[in-house]
C-alpha cells in the first residue's frame, strides 16, 4: 500500500461532472501480417506485463471522509477483460470518424473502484491500419512516465522475444480503522510542513520582488521553524532574477467558458525535420518553433471568428521535474509555467522570435514558484478542502465571472527516436490526447515520435465546432514561417485529403453563423438526428476471430445545417488515415 502524493492526488480532485482526469495517447499501427489479430495480441501482451507494471494493477482506496490523501493498492479483484476492449469503425473508416470515436471515449469519468486505464483496440481504418487508445488517469502517470510506459508496451524490434509472464498477488482492501490511523498521524506532522512551506515561497517572492527586508524577515523565520522542528541550520539560496508573474486575467476568447461534458478531437502530422530546418534557421528552439505555431495558427483562428483580443493570449506549459534518478517513476513530477503568445503580432518571424523570449522569461518563473514547492503545497492542502473548492467553482460557474490568467495549455512532449513494435506490429505516429478544464476549453499537444510530430487538439465540443479548421491553420502557419524564414523544406506538405462528414468549409459557416448571431437571427437546423447504435467495448479473450466491420454508424454533429457546403465531396470521396493523420 503506499499513499498518493499530493500532486498525483489533485488530478482526482479536479474532476467535476464536466471535468475530466484522465490524459490519453492514440498510436496507429501497421498490420505485420493478414491474420494478425489486434486484440488477442493487445490482450496477451498486456496480460503479460500487468506484473511488471505498478500503474495497470493498482486500484484507489480513499480515507474515510477524505481526511487524507487516498492510497494506491495491487487490486484483489483484477479483471482484464474490463480494461482492454475491441470497437471498430464504419465503413470507410476515416480519420474524423476515428476523432469521433475517441471523443465519445475520452468524455466519460473513470471508476474509481478499478485500476484507472482503459485500451481500445479499434479496427476498420481505411488504410487496412488499427489504432491502440489508451485512457490513464493523470493521478497514476504525467507525460515523460507515459513515455516510459510506452517503451514498456513496445519493442525495439518487430522479432524481439515475447516477455514472460509476471505473477503478481493482489493486496487486501484495508480497513477504516487503519486508514485513519495513517491519517491522524500525518495530520500531527502537516501544521509545521505547511508553515515551513509557506514561508519558503514568501521568501522566494520577495527576493524575486526585490523586497529585501521582507525575504530576510521570511528566511529567518522560515530557518527557526525548521531549527526546532528538526534541530538544524539551513543554508540559504542566492537571491534569483527578478521575474513578472502574469496574474491578470487573460483576455477572454471563445474557447475560455465553462465546459460541457462532451469534448471534440482533431489531429496533424508533419515531419520533425520540418520543425528543425525552422530551428535552425532561425536560431531558436524546437519548442519555440512549436509555440510560434500555435500563436499563428490561434491569431488565424480568431481572426476568422471576429474574436481576437488587442492583448496576447497566454498558454500554460507543462514542465517536466524529473532527473531521472527518481525512486518510484510512476508519479507525478511535473510543473508549469505561463508564457505569453503574441497573437497580436501580425508578422510571423516577428511572432518566433517574440516566442523565444517568452519562453525564456516564463522559464525564470521557476525560480520564484519551484514545481518542488507547488508539489510540496498540494501534499499539504487538506483533500476534502480541495475537492470543495473544485466542486463549488463549477457549481457557481465561476468562469462566467473571472477570468483565469491563462487561455489554453499548450504541450511539447519529446517521445521516442527509434521506431517501436507491439507485438510485432509497427507503431507508425503516436498523437496525444490530452484534457481540458472549465475556462479552458481547448488543449493543444505535441509528441516527436521518430521523425513525426503528430499535433493533437483537444476541445469543448460547443466551444470550438470547427477544431479540424484550427488543426489545419497550424499546418499552414508551418508553411507561413518557412515563407518568412526562407529555410528549405525537409519534407513539402501536402493538402489535407476530404475528411467524410466534417468538411471544413461546413465547419466553418457553423462558426461563422455564431458569430452574427446577434446580428440577424439564426435558422433552425432541419437536419434529422439518427440513432447511434451501441457498439460492444468488451470481448473476451476466448474469441479468435474477428469482424472486420462494425454495424456503428456515425451520427451527424448536432448543429449541423440542413445545407450542405457547395465545395462538400461525395461521401464515396474518403480519405485514409495515413493522409489525414501524416498529411505531408
Amino acid at each position: 500500500m503506499k499513499q498518493l502524493s499530493g500532486l498525483d492526488a489533485s488530478f482526482l480532485y479536479m474532476e467535476t461532472p464536466n471535468t475530466y482526469g484522465h490524459v490519453n495517447g492514440l498510436a496507429i499501427y501497421d498490420r505485420p501480417s493478414d491474420d494478425f489479430d489486434p486484440y488477442q495480441a493487445a490482450f496477451d501482451r498486456f496480460d503479460a506485463l500487468i506484473g511488471r507494471l505498478e500503474p495497470m494493477r493498482r486500484r484507489l482506496v480513499e480515507v474515510p471522509f477524505r481526511l487524507d490523501h487516498p492510497y494506491w493498492i495491487d487490486d484483489p479483484d483484477f479483471d482484464l477483460n474490463y480494461h482492454v476492449r475491441h470497437i471498430g469503425l464504419a465503413p470507410p473508416g476515416g480519420a474524423d470518424q476515428l476523432a469521433e470515436q475517441v471523443s465519445r471515449i475520452v468524455g466519460r469519468h473513470m471508476d474509481r473502484t478499478r485500476p484507472l486505464w482503459e485500451a481500445y483496440v479499434i479496427e476498420g481504418l481505411a488504410d487496412g491500419r488499427w489504432a491502440m487508445l489508451t485512457k490513464t488517469h493523470h493521478a497514476t502517470i504525467d507525460g515523460a512516465s507515459g513515455v516510459i510506459l510506452l517503451n514498456m508496451l513496445t519493442d525495439p524490434s518487430p522479432d524481439a522475444p515475447w516477455p514472460e509472464h509476471t505473477d503478481w498477488v493482489g493486496e487486501a482492501i484495508p480497513s477504516d480503522r487503519d486508514l485513519l490511523e495513517r491519517t491522524m498521524r500525518n495530520l500531527a506532522i502537516n501544521p509545521v510542513k505547511g508553515m515551513r512551506l509557506s514561508l519558503r515561497m514568501i521568501r522566494n517572492f520577495a527576493e524575486v520582488a526585490g523586497i529585501d527586508s521582507v525575504s530576510a524577515i521570511a528566511g529567518q523565520a522560515r530557518d527557526l521553524l525548521k531549527s526546532m522542528a528538526v534541530g538544524g541550520a539551513v543554508d540559504t539560496p542566492e537571491p534569483s532574477h527578478r521575474v513578472r508573474i502574469p496574474l491578470s486575467p487573460a483576455p477572454p476568447t471563445p474557447f475560455n467558458k465553462p465546459i460541457s461534458p462532451h469534448r471534440r478531437f482533431a489531429m496533424r502530422s508533419t515531419a520533425l525535420g520540418n520543425i528543425k530546418a525552422l530551428k535552425d534557421a532561425s536560431g531558436c528552439t524546437v519548442n519555440d518553433v512549436v509555440m510560434a505555431i500555435c500563436a499563428g495558427a490561434l491569431r488565424e483562428y480568431l481572426i476568422r471568428h471576429d474574436a481576437l483580443p488587442e492583448e496576447p493570449l497566454r498558454a500554460m506549459v507543462p514542465v517536466s521535474i524529473r532527473t531521472g534518478d527518481e525512486a518510484d517513476p510512476w508519479t507525478n513530477r511535473v510543473g508549469g509555467i505561463i508564457a505569453e503568445l503574441p497573437t497580436n503580432c501580425a508578422d510571423p518571424l516577428e511572432r518566433l522570435h517574440r516566442c523565444h523570449e517568452a519562453m525564456n522569461e516564463a522559464k525564470r518563473q521557476m525560480d520564484v514558484l519551484p514545481a518542488e514547492d507547488i508539489a510540496a503545497l498540494a501534499q499539504v492542502a487538506p483533500p476534502l478542502a480541495a475537492t470543495a473548492a473544485m466542486r463549488l467553482q463549477s457549481r457557481l460557474r465561476l468562469a462566467d465571472r473571472v477570468n483565469l490568467p491563462v487561455n489554453v495549455v499548450i504541450s511539447n512532449v519529446p517521445g521516442p527516436r527509434q521506431a517501436l513494435y507491439f507485438a510485432g506490429a509497427k507503431m507508425g505516429n503516436y498523437i496525444p490526447v490530452s484534457t481540458i478544464a472549465d475556462d479552458m476549453g481547448l488543449n493543444i499537444t505535441v509528441h516527436s515520435y521518430l521523425d513525426r510530430l503528430d499535433f493533437g487538439l483537444i476541445a469543448d465540443r460547443e466551444l470550438v465546432p470547427d477544431l479540424w479548421d484550427l488543426v489545419d491553420l497550424h499546418i499552414e502557419e508551418i508553411e507561413r514561417l518557412f515563407e518568412a524564414t526562407g529555410a528549405e523544406w525537409f519534407e513539402r506538405q501536402k493538402p489535407p485529403s476530404m475528411r467524410r462528414g466534417t468538411p471544413a468549409t461546413v465547419q466553418r459557416k457553423k462558426a461563422t453563423r455564431q458569430t452574427i448571431a446577434k446580428k440577424s437571427p439564426a435558422k433552425k437546423s432541419t437536419a434529422k438526428k439518427s440513432p447511434a447504435r451501441k457498439t460492444s467495448a468488451k470481448r473476451s479473450p476466448a474469441k479468435k476471430s474477428l469482424s472486420k466491420k462494425s454495424t456503428a454508424k456515425k451520427s451527424p454533429s448536432k448543429k449541423s445545417p440542413s445545407k450542405k457546403s457547395p465545395s462538400k465531396k461525395s461521401p464515396a470521396e474518403t480519405s485514409s488515415v495515413t493522409e489525414a493523420v501524416a498529411a505531408v
